[in-house]
């Protein structure tokens, strides 16, 4: 449905986007997931039409729209600050974009969208009266009412708390993919990543690092960058590669591919007898009770620390100060690039 390809642009002189290409399917919610400063933003704004690129092409149905105007590119659009109209009612906040393009049918359609967003009943509400996730949803029916060919979000809900996040985030993929909506959804948190995205590109210092579904960036990042920015800070250097195996200073590990450095990622770690032979052992430093579940942290003696989580259903699970072993599945040993910038 919607393709980029190549896109660059730089501000004063510094590279912003570097050569970014980018396909985006009918029906898709497709995520830009990075810290601030990646040029996540400035992707989202130069597909809107609210920027220009300095080389690239933007394309839908595989005809360019670099030269198409904003206003007819038949995209929607919703912002962190929910860009409401204080001084008008619901109703015509909704109606608004409806009306601006002489459509027919308004208050229909704006019950329509309302139902859809769980306000039936809002029509005549003071907007500076609503809650924030009232607030959000109004903005939500606002950009879904003209039934726009592609929806963009820009850290939709990053005003709102966590809690309210969370919900809201769940809430929000299901209206989307209710009405069969096709979407680009830029935010920070990984979580609300999760919660939303079919697929999702992981952005660092303008290119994307890695694109792919939830589950496999999570359980098969590709690069150290991708790996620390979702928290996985197992990081083991590579001290001698061999066809099929690498040697660390905590012992051998099978990889598969060439790999400098390998994550031992935390869902491959298990607690074991540190008396096995191929045990890895060190001291427990960090002891954090996280409901269903401990996380821990150890530390081997060449100072490597290794964070894993056990069942708060463990029969023993040790204490900070007391020695440890752990194994790692091998299926859990990924090969990493410096993907750092």
């Amino acid at each position: 449905m919607l393709t980029v390809r190549d896109v660059t642009r730089a501000f004063d002189g510094k590279p912003v986007l570097r050569g970014i290409d980018l396909e985006v399917e009918r029906g898709e919610i497709i995520c830009l997931l990075g810290p601030s400063g990646c040029g996540k933003t400035t992707l989202l704004r130069i597909i809107a039409g609210l920027e220009q690129t300095d080389s690239g092409d933007v394309l839908v149905e595989g005809r360019s729209i670099l030269n198409t105007p904003v206003h007819q590119r038949d995209f929607g659009f919703m912002f962190q600050d929910f860009a409401l109209f204080p001084h008008i009612d619901v109703e015509k906040n909704v109606a608004f974009g409806l009306k601006m393009r002489g459509e027919s049918g308004v208050q229909e359609r704006v019950r329509d969208v309302l139902e859809l967003v769980g306000l039936s009943g809002f029509e005549r509400r003071d907007v500076t009266r609503l809650s924030g996730g009232e607030r959000q949803r109004v903005a939500l029916a606002r950009s879904l009412a003209p039934n726009p060919r592609l929806l963009m979000l820009d850290e939709p809900l990053g005003s709102l708390d966590a809690s309210l996040r969370e919900r809201l985030a769940l809430d929000l993929r299901a209206i989307i993919k209710q009405v069969a909506l096709t979407a680009i959804y830029v935010t920070h948190d990984q979580q609300e990543a999760f919660a939303i995205a079919d697929r999702i590109a992981v952005m660092n210092a303008g290119l994307i690092e890695q694109i792919g579904v939830p589950e496999a960036i999570y359980n098969q990042p590709r690069s150290i960058f991708v790996a620390r920015f979702f928290g996985l800070n197992n990081i083991v250097p590579v001290v001698q590669r061999y066809a099929g195996q690498v040697e660390t200073v905590l012992g051998p590990f099978e990889v598969t591919g060439a790999a400098d450095t390998i994550l031992l990622h935390p869902l491959g770690i298990q607690l074991a007898d540190p008396e096995l032979p191929d045990a890895i052992r060190g001291e427990i430093i960090e002891r954090t009770f996280l409901g269903d579940a401990y996380r821990l942290e150890m530390r081997h003696h060449t100072g490597i620390t290794l964070a894993f989580r056990v069942s708060a259903r463990e029969s023993r699970i040790p204490k900070v100060g007391e020695s440890a072993g752990v194994m790692v599945s091998p299926d859990m040993v990924i090969p990493l690039v410096d993907g750092e910038n």
